[in-house]
């Protein structure tokens, strides 16, 4: 899916990770864990092109991510990727519906038709309940829609910051089988995470700072 080369962070003096080389691989879920600081969003940032690393390359489809003209990196972000935050990312004072119909949009990549937004959120428990304006739901609630979304968008690769950090046990298994369901359809989940539930529920993990070396990614074994 990507490939990273060599990859470093720094701001002055101050290193976040360095030498990083890894395959984010597609139907897989690789959690990236480390302290507050450690410059796990950082990573995620770099690989949604929000940000650069200071040195290295990111090369998706032998392409270089990293020199990418800014109308491409777009592109990139609009055709490859989805968001799943802790904040939810959501238009407050629209519908559950129009929040979903802002990724209903004709497929560029050839990967065949969407879920229709129905079925996302059938998919996420909540049929019927598209009119329902989002500042009027609970947190869960907003984390399901933001999950919908991922659903209806169908992306090749999924970034999540601490998506279940402010959620109850119930609302953590939902994120988590369904960015599951994703992988297992061939999208690559990059997930930032501190909870060690979570950690052991993907298929491998990179532990992220300033020790971080390459080939760090360490496969889990399922209990």
């Amino acid at each position: 899916m990507i490939d990273l080369t060599g990859l470093s962070k720094s701001f002055g003096s101050r290193v976040l990770w360095q030498d990083l080389t890894f395959t984010v691989e597609a139907g897989r879920m690789l959690a990236l864990t480390g302290p507050s600081g450690s410059g796990k969003s950082t990573l995620l940032n770099c690989l949604g092109l929000l940000d650069s690393p200071t040195t290295g390359t990111m090369r998706h489809h032998d392409q270089d991510l990293t020199k990418l003209s800014p109308r491409k990196a777009r592109a990139y972000r609009r055709d490859t990727l989805g968001y799943l935050f802790q904040n939810y990312a959501l238009i407050d004072n629209a519908t559950i519906a129009d929040n979903l119909s802002v990724a209903v949009k004709p497929l560029r990549t050839g990967r065949g038709s969407r879920p229709a937004v129905a079925q996302a959120l059938e998919q996420v428990g909540l049929a019927g309940r598209g009119d329902d304006v989002v500042h009027r739901l609970s947190g869960g609630e907003q984390q399901r829609v933001a999950l919908a979304r991922l659903i209806v968008k169908q992306p090749a690769l999924v970034l999540a910051d601490e998506p279940t950090g402010a959620l109850d046990l119930d609302n953590t298994r939902m994120v988590i089988a369904t960015l599951r369901a994703l992988a297992d359809s061939g999208c690559a989940v990059v997930i930032a995470t501190h909870d060690p539930t979570v950690r052991d529920l993907c298929d491998s993990v990179l532990p992220v700072g300033t020790t971080t070396h390459p080939h760090a990614v360490k496969e889990i074994t399922p209990a």
